[in-house]
């Protein structure tokens, strides 16, 4: 039975990427109970570092979703958006009753209902988790919106770990909702200024069009907003682009074609293509999505094209 006082329970993190890491370090600073399993364990080149920082906090590994679920009173899914059905269907044989489980991925109403019906047919309470902007300034903070049967009761208990969560509905979707409308915007913004600026960097009109949108949008700094806009895109543009093939499902569900949805995920993707490709440097170095000026991100990536127009004349 799960114990009624939040700081008691087994917390069990599934992910230990970039959210949950940041989770872990906030819970054990309460001297909470954290356990944490990821697929990424499994790889020599990143399993190092993750086991790193878990013997460095206290956090327990474990080696299977069946095992991370089987101790929790808990669970926090942080994933791929593609992950989130997945992840509940590989926790559900084994959830323990009345635990919680909390879906932080940012999946369309749909997914979320399918994920709900596997933990809950199972005896778990399944509650869905919008994060509502970036996590890391904000950490366990975050603001943060539940939905579910279960959303009102969860939302005083997260609070006291720390969360700052409110109930959205306790018809489930809704939350999920309110974030990929959200997204629409956000990671589409995030899309156009990182094509906008890289093509006017190549025709050499930069501060004419940042000059242009700053009378048109005086409250926005675009130099920074560039670089941030820049820097999230090279270091998580993988996990972007699924999400917003999420928002692009979450249109789709409503019988709307999701044109600018679909070229945002398009957009996301090829950045991360080029991460991958070590465009922007190794990851894990400092060069990497490190620079506070966007021209020279936009410069890597021009030079790309460069470099591989070139290889396609010398073949």
């Amino acid at each position: 039975m799960t114990a009624p006082n939040p700081k008691q329970w087994h917390v069990g993190l599934v992910g230990y990427g970039e959210v949950g890491r940041i989770l872990a370090e906030d819970l054990r600073k309460q001297d909470v109970s954290v356990t944490a399993y990821d697929l990424k364990l499994r790889s020599d080149q990143t399993g190092g570092a993750l086991r790193d920082h878990a013997g460095a906090h206290g956090v327990k590994l474990v080696s299977s979703h069946a095992d991370l679920a089987a101790q929790s009173d808990f669970i926090v899914s942080a994933v791929t958006a593609s992950q989130a059905v997945p992840v509940a269907q590989a926790c559900a044989p084994t959830v323990k009753s009345g635990a919680w489980f909390l879906d932080f991925n940012s999946a369309s109403p749909g997914a979320k209902q399918r994920a709900a019906a596997l933990i809950d047919g199972k005896g778990g309470r399944y509650v869905e988790g919008a994060v509502m902007t970036s996590i890391p300034p904000y950490r366990i903070k975050v603001p943060l919106l539940l939905g579910g049967a279960g959303a009102g009761e969860l939302a005083p208990l997260l609070i006291e770990l720390g969360f700052d969560a409110k109930k959205a509905s306790d018809r489930l979707g809704v939350a999920s909702a309110v974030k990929m409308c959200r997204s629409v915007m956000i990671k589409g913004l995030e899309a156009m200024v990182i094509e906008s600026f890289t093509t006017a960097r190549a025709y050499g009109v930069e501060d004419a069009v940042l000059a242009s949108l700053k009378e048109t949008f005086p409250g926005i700094d675009w130099e920074k907003q560039g670089a941030y806009f820049f820097q999230r895109v090279i270091e998580h543009g993988r996990r972007r682009s699924e999400e917003v093939r999420e928002v692009a499902e979450t249109v789709r569900e409503i019988g709307l074609t999701p044109w600018s949805a679909q070229g945002t995920a398009e957009r996301q993707a090829f950045v991360a293509d080029l991460a991958d490709e070590g465009v922007f440097g190794a990851r894990g170095t400092a060069e990497f999505a490190r620079s506070p000026n966007w021209r020279t991100e936009a410069d890597r990536i021009l030079a790309s094209f460069k470099q591989k127009n070139n290889e396609k004349k010398s073949d």
